[in-house]
C-alpha cells in the first residue's frame, strides 16, 4: 500500500516547497512528486497546507512527563519519552544521563536494553553527560560524582551497554588518551562539555577526533580579548555544535553569533528534563526554566519545535535552516544517513506543524500518530 500526503508545505534540506507530495510505503519515503502526479491507487493524507518536515532529533534530553529517566532510569520513564516526544514531532533522540552514581549509570543501561525490545523507533540509545567532566565547569552537576576516566570503566560500561551508549560528554582536558581512543574506536560520538579547555586545548582535540561540543556558552570559559579560551577554537575548528535555545541557557544575540561562526554545524537540543522531588537532581520549574533548590539553572522545558520557533522569530534564522537545526544537522552527527531529509530512500519518520507553530502529528516508520493532548 502507497500512502501520498499531499496538500503541504515541504521542508527538507533547506527549502520550503509547495505543490508537492510525499510518497511512502513500507516505513519508507518511496518518491517526492508533483501533487499533480499522485497515483490513482494511492490512500491520500490531505495536510490541509500544513508544513510536512523530516522528523526531529534530540540528541540530549533527560526525562518527561513526570519520569526523569536520567534520575531514575527504567523502561516506564523511557516509554513515557518515547510517547511525549512522538507526540511532539521528534522522532529520534537519545535519553541521557547527568553525571552520577555508577549504580544510576548501569541502571540507565539495563533499561536501554531491556526498552529495545518494545520501543516505539524514536528511541535511539543514550547520552551519558559525565561522569567525566571537569568540576572547574560542573554547572548543576554534583562535583562528588565528577571523576576522571579510568579504561576500564569505560570498556565494562561500553560492553555491558551492547550499543546502547550512542554519546558521552566528557572534557578532554583531563582524559587519558586511551580513553579517547577507545571511544572513538567504538563508534560512539565523543562530545566536549563542561570543559575547561583553554583555546590551544581546543584546537588540539576538536576534530582531532572528537566531532562535538555539548551546549554551546554553557559550562564552559567565556571569551577575553586577551585570553581567548575555549569558544574562539569553537568557532574556528568548526565540529557539530549544540546549544539550547530558549533565551535561558543562551542569549538569542549569542545563539546568531553562533550560527554566523558555525553554519551547518550548529544544531539544537532540547536539554529538557521534567520535576523531580527526590535523587541527585531535584529539578524544580521556575518560570519557563528548571533550576536546583540552590538556585542554578539545571534544565530546559523546551521542545523540538519551540527551539526551531525561537530561531525563527527570535534568531531571525529562516524556519527551512532551522528545520535542518532540529533534524538533518544532528543526523549527519548521529551518522544516520537516512534521516533528517524528506527525499526518495529515507526513512518515512516526518514531522506536521502549522504556521502557528503547534504540532499536527508525527509518522515513525511509515506509520502515522495523530498529537494527542
Amino acid at each position: 500500500m502507497v500512502t501520498a500526503i499531499h496538500n503541504l508545505q515541504l521542508i527538507s534540506n533547506g527549502q520550503i516547497t509547495p505543490g508537492k507530495a510525499v510518497l511512502i510505503s513500507n516505513g519508507k519515503i518511496t518518491d517526492v512528486i508533483q501533487e499533480t502526479a499522485i497515483p490513482a491507487d494511492a490512500v491520500k493524507h490531505n495536510l490541509n497546507g500544513a508544513y510536512l518536515a523530516p522528523g526531529f532529533i534530540d540528541l540530549q534530553i533527560y526525562g518527561s512527563g513526570g519520569k526523569l529517566f536520567a534520575g531514575s532510569p527504567s523502561v516506564a520513564a523511557l516509554q513515557q519519552l518515547e510517547n511525549d516526544l512522538l507526540n511532539q514531532g521528534t522522532t529520534g533522540f537519545f535519553a541521557t544521563i547527568g553525571t552520577n552514581t555508577n549504580e544510576i549509570v548501569e541502571g540507565g543501561i539495563q533499561a536501554a536494553k531491556d526498552y529495545r525490545k518494545t520501543c516505539k523507533g524514536n528511541f535511539w540509545g543514550l547520552h551519558l553527560e559525565g561522569p567525566y567532566l571537569n568540576p572547574i565547569k560542573k554547572g548543576a552537576h554534583p562535583e562528588k560524582y565528577i571523576k576522571k576516566a579510568t579504561l576500564a570503566e569505560v570498556k565494562g560500561w561500553v560492553e555491558s551497554a551492547q550499543g546502547e551508549i550512542k554519546m558521552i560528554t566528557i572534557a578532554p582536558e583531563l582524559q587519558d588518551q586511551e580513553v579517547i581512543d577507545y571511544l572513538y574506536a567504538q563508534g560512539i560520538i565523543i562530545s566536549s562539555g563542561h570543559s575547561n579547555a583553554t583555546y590551544a586545548q581546543g584546537k588540539a582535540f576538536l576534530n582531532k577526533p572528537i566531532p562535538a561540543v555539548t551546549h554551546l556558552f554553557n559550562a564552559m570559559p567565556q571569551m577575553h580579548h586577551r585570553e581567548p579560551g575555549y569558544i574562539p577554537a569553537i568557532f574556528e575548528e568548526r565540529p557539530y555544535t549544540s546549544i539550547v535555545a530558549d533565551g535561558n541557557h543562551v542569549d538569542f544575540a549569542m545563539i546568531r553569533l553562533a550560527k554566523r561562526e558555525l553554519g551547518d554545524k550548529l544544531f539544537l537540543i532540547t536539554d529538557a528534563v521534567t520535576a523531580a522531588t527526590e535523587g541527585t537532581y531535584q529539578h524544580q520549574l521556575v518560570g519557563d526554566k528548571y533550576v536546583m533548590p540552590d538556585g542554578t539553572l539545571s534544565g530546559s522545558s523546551l521542545t523540538m519545535l519551540k527551539a526551531v520557533e525561537n530561531c525563527v522569530k527570535q534568531v531571525r534564522i529562516p524556519l527551512a535552516e532551522a528545520v535542518n537545526m532540529a533534524s538533518l544537522y544532528p543526523a549527519q552527527l548521529a551518522k544516520q544517513t537516512t534521516k533528517g531529509q524528506i527525499q526518495k530512500g529515507f526513512d518515512a519518520e516526518l514531522a506536521i506543524f502549522t504556521a502557528d507553530f503547534e504540532v499536527v502529528g508525527t509518522y515513525i516508520n511509515g506509520h502515522f500518530l495523530t498529537k494527542t493532548t
